[in-house]
């Protein structure tokens, strides 16, 4: 028998002075536009290992991780694969910015200028998420339904 197991994956939110990193993707799928540094989780790695490594793969920074975003989990946020991804928050630990990996671009963002259309995958919505985590904290998820049972709950 053969399973269909979702794919783990990491993206990781870097902000610095009120701008966050963003790849400019170099491969399909979505190539061309924007997204958190991150990528798939490999075999014998922990999900903190991964959202270490692939920023300093895709952007030559290295991190500390600091928090946990949320995790995001809709099978149709990827276009290739049902694919979950935990989000971290880190910082800058040392490194110059540049592209790496399959990142054809990489720079600092202002994430209020951002749109849906320049953005890969569900990654609007995770930094939409991220802008109200940092007004309120709290962790994500990927669908509206689990976030409105959450504050349900703690009413």
């Amino acid at each position: 028998m053969r399973y269909k197991n979702p794919i783990p994956m990491v993206d990781t939110i870097i902000e610095k002075d009120g701008k966050i990193v963003l790849i400019e993707r170099g491969i399909k799928p979505c190539k061309g536009k924007l997204a958190l540094p991150g990528g798939h989780v490999e075999y014998g790695e922990t999900i903190e290992g991964a959202a270490v490594r692939e920023p300093l793969e895709e952007t030559k920074l290295e991190v500390k991780l600091t928090d946990i975003l949320g995790v995001y989990s809709d099978p149709k946020r990827d276009p290739r694969a049902h694919r979950i991804s935990t989000v971290f928050i880190a910082e800058i630990v040392s490194g110059k910015l540049k592209a790496g990996s399959d990142a054809s671009h990489a720079d600092f963002y202002d994430p209020k200028e951002l749109t849906e259309k320049d953005l890969a995958f569900d990654h609007f919505k995770i930094i939409g998420d991220y802008l109200n985590y940092k007004n309120h904290k709290g962790t994500y998820w990927s669908t509206r339904q689990w976030s409105s049972l959450v504050k349900i709950q703690k009413k």
